[in-house]
C-alpha cells in the first residue's frame, strides 16, 4: 500500500461515500446510532489517513465500501458497521485492540479483534498452515456469527475490486472464494453474495472461458428482457385485477450459472433454455396463509401460461435447510420457450436475499432455521475440538458441514440424491420409491452390508435390498427422519389396521373437477380444505371464470379411494358449489 496526502477532489470522493453509508442506515429498519458510526468512520479515516490501495485509490474507501455491504446487502445494524469501518485498523496501523475497545466498547472491540485473527487468506503454501487459518475463521464464527458476515462483506469488495491485483493473487483469491466463501455465503442463506462470489471467482480463474460466454450473453440480453416484457404484460394485468400489491422482475442467469449447466448437461450455449427467469415478489393479504396465496398466483399464472408437470419446486411446504421460501413453476411462453417463474412474498424475498439477518428482524420465537444455525455453530464447536489430524481431510470434511442440514448420496448408477441429515437407509428406499421403502431389509452401503436403521453421510454410495415379506411395523417410525417416509409409514399402518381398508400403495394423482357459481374467497376455501383440513398436497390448478360461473380442475396427491371419497364430500360443503367429480385417476403414475 502507497501513502500521499488526498487531493480535495479525493477528500470530497471520501465525504460523499461517507453520506451514502449514512443514506443506507437510515433506509435499513435499524434504531438510528448515527453518532458512533460517525466517530467511527473519523477514527478509521485518521488511522488510514494517506494510505492508497494497489488501485491508487485512498485506503479508507475499502472500508466504507465493505461497511455500506453490511448494512445494505446483509442487512446488520450499528455495531456491524462500526465494527466494518473499523476491521482494519489494527492489523494496518499502530492502533491496537484496546484503543478500540477505549473508544467503542467491547463488542466492537471484539468483532474488530475476531476480523483482525482472519485477516490473511485461507489457503496457504502448507496444508496444515492452511487449515490452522481455516479453524481461526470457524473459532471466530462460533463466538460472533457478525465477524464471518462482515467477513463475508470483506470478501466481496475484494472480489468486486480484484482487478488490481496481479493475475497469481488473483488466482489464489479466486480459488478460496469459491472453495470457502461461496459456500459459506449459500449456508447462511445470502444468495446474491454467493452468487456473485461464484461469478466473480469462476471470471478469475476461468478468465477466457468467462468473456465467452458473457459476450454470448450480451449478445441476447437485450432480445431476452424484450421477451421479458411480452411475458410479463398478461401477469401484470391479472395481479392488478386480483388486488394484489407486486413487483415483477427478470432474472438472467450469471455466467457462471451457465458454464455450471453447459457442464453438468453437456450441452453447448445456445441449448441452455432458461437463460431467463421471471420473479414475482408480493404483498401477502394477512387474512390469509402466505402459502394458499403463492398457490392463488400460481393458478392465476397457469391460466395464462401452460405449465410444466415436472418443474414445480414446493420450498414454501417445505422451506429449504438455510431458510430459502418460493414456489418455483416453470411455464410455456407464447415463444415456445420455457420461463421458470419464482413467486415469493415479502418477507420470503427478504429472507432470500438477507439471509439469516432477515430471520432476526421477522423473529416472533425461534425459528426452525435459526435453530439449525444454532446447532450447525454447535458442531463447528465439536470439529474444532477434535481436529482431524490430516488438514487436509479437515478442510474437506467441514466443507461438507457447509451443508450440514443435507447429507449427499449416490445410487449404485452415480446419482446424487439429497437428504435431511440424520436420514436412514429406510428413509433413502422411500425417497427412490415408495415400494421400495415398504419392503426394504436392509443396505449394501459402500459394499458393506447395513440395517435399515443406518444413518447415512454425505458419500455414500447405497444399493437398497427388498423383500415382498416384509412391510413396515411401528417401530421403523423411530429409524426415519423424512416426512416422506414418516407419512407413507403411518399410511400403511392405519390401512392395516382396519380390515375393510384395501391395500395401501404410494401416493398418486387424481384430477377432480369443481364447478359453481363464482363468489370472492371460493378459491381460497376450495385450497384451505384440500392443504389444510385434508392435508393433501396439490400438483397442478386450472381455473376458468365465465359469466359468474367456476369451473376449476385440480390435480391432488392421494393415497386411496376413501381419501377421494373423503375429499369430495368435504369439497362438497363447500357453499355455492354445484358438482364435485373425478374425472381423472391414474394410480400407474410414478411420483417419485
Amino acid at each position: 500500500m502507497e501513502t500521499s496526502n488526498f487531493t480535495p477532489a479525493e477528500e470530497e470522493q471520501i465525504e460523499q461515500a461517507f453520506q451514502e453509508l449514512l443514506a443506507d442506515y437510515a433506509a435499513s429498519h435499524h434504531r438510528q446510532k448515527v453518532e458512533i458510526i460517525t466517530r467511527a468512520f473519523q477514527f478509521a479515516k485518521k488511522a488510514h489517513n494517506g494510505v492508497r490501495r494497489l488501485s491508487g485509490e485512498p485506503y479508507i474507501m475499502h472500508p466504507l465500501a465493505v461497511a455500506r455491504i453490511v448494512v445494505r446487502e446483509i442487512g446488520l445494524g450499528s455495531t456491524s458497521i462500526c465494527s466494518a469501518l473499523l476491521h482494519d485498523v489494527v492489523e494496518d496501523t499502530d492502533y491496537t485492540t484496546e484503543d478500540i475497545e477505549r473508544q467503542f466498547g467491547e463488542k466492537i472491540a471484539q468483532i474488530v479483534d475476531g476480523l483482525t485473527k482472519i485477516s490473511g487468506g485461507v489457503f496457504a503454501d502448507q496444508a496444515e498452515k492452511q487449515a490452522e487459518n481455516f479453524r481461526k475463521l470457524l473459532l471466530t464464527m462460533s463466538d460472533d456469527i457478525r465477524v464471518v458476515l462482515i467477513k463475508l462483506a470483506d470478501r466481496l469488495h475484494n472480489m468486486r475490486t480484484l482487478g488490481a491485483q496481479l493475475p497469481e493473487k488473483q488466482r489464489k483469491i479466486a480459488g478460496e472464494t469459491q472453495y470457502i466463501y461461496a459456500p459459506l455465503a449459500h449456508r447462511l442463506g445470502f444468495f446474491p453474495i454467493k452468487s456473485e462470489l461464484e461469478n466473480l471467482s469462476f471470471k478469475y480463474e476461468h478468465p477466457d472461458l468467462y468473456e465467452q460466454i458473457e459476450s454470448r450473453l450480451a449478445a441476447c440480453k437485450d432480445a431476452q428482457l424484450e421477451s421479458f416484457e411480452e411475458f410479463a404484460a398478461p401477469i401484470r394485468e391479472k395481479l392488478t385485477q386480483m388486488g394484489y400489491d407486486f413487483t415483477i422482475s427478470a432474472r438472467i442467469k450469471s455466467v457462471y450459472s451457465i458454464f455450471r449447466k453447459m457442464q453438468r448437461k453437456n450441452i453447448a450455449f445456445e441449448d441452455v433454455y432458461d437463460l431467463l427467469a421471471v420473479r414475482i415478489v408480493f404483498t401477502p393479504n394477512e387474512a390469509m396463509s402466505e402459502k394458499d396465496q403463492c398457490w392463488i398466483l400460481y393458478a392465476a399464472i397457469t391460466e395464462i401460461y401452460h405449465p410444466h408437470p415436472e418443474r414445480i419446486r414446493d420450498w414454501i411446504s417445505q422451506p429449504k435447510a438455510n431458510g430459502y421460501e418460493a414456489l418455483h413453476i416453470t411455464v410455456m411462453g407464447r415463444n415456445g420457450q420455457w420461463v421458470e417463474v419464482q413467486i415469493r412474498t415479502k418477507r420470503m424475498h427478504e429472507i432470500a436475499e438477507h439471509g439469516l439477518a432477515a430471520h432476526w428482524k421477522y423473529k416472533t420465537g425461534e425459528s426452525s432455521s435459526e435453530k439449525e444455525l444454532d446447532h450447525w455453530l454447535l458442531e463447528v464447536k465439536e470439529v474444532l475440538e477434535n481436529p482431524d489430524p490430516d488438514a487436509m481431510a479437515f478442510l474437506d470434511n467441514f466443507k461438507l458441514s457447509l451443508f450440514a442440514h443435507e447429507v449427499f448420496v449416490f445410487t449404485p448408477s452415480g446419482e446424487v440424491k439429497t437428504l435431511p441429515q440424520h436420514s436412514s437407509v429406510l428413509d433413502f428406499a422411500y425417497m427412490l420409491h415408495t415400494q421400495l421403502g415398504q419392503h426394504c431389509i436392509g443396505a449394501k452401503v459402500n459394499h458393506q452390508m447395513q440395517p435399515i436403521s443406518y444413518r447415512l453421510k454425505s458419500g455414500d454410495q447405497v444399493e437398497i435390498l427388498t423383500s415382498q415379506n416384509v412391510t413396515p411395523i411401528p417401530e421403523w417410525l423411530n429409524m426415519v427422519e423424512t416426512a416422506k417416509a414418516q407419512d407413507a409409514i403411518r399410511k400403511y399402518l392405519k390401512h392395516v389396521s382396519s380390515p375393510q381398508a384395501p391395500a395401501p400403495t404410494q401416493a398418486y394423482p387424481v384430477t377432480v373437477r369443481i364447478r359453481g357459481i363464482d363468489r370472492f374467497g371460493m378459491l381460497v376455501q376450495i385450497i384451505q380444505t384440500i392443504s389444510e383440513k385434508m392435508q393433501l398436497n396439490m400438483s397442478d390448478l386450472h381455473i376458468q371464470t365465465e359469466d359468474q360461473m367456476f369451473d376449476c380442475q385440480i390435480v391432488v396427491m392421494v393415497y386411496s379411494s376413501a381419501s377421494i371419497e373423503q375429499l369430495c364430500t368435504e369439497l362438497g360443503t363447500i357453499q355455492g358449489l354445484s358438482k364435485v367429480e373425478v374425472i381423472n385417476v391414474n394410480v400407474n403414475a410414478n411420483t417419485n
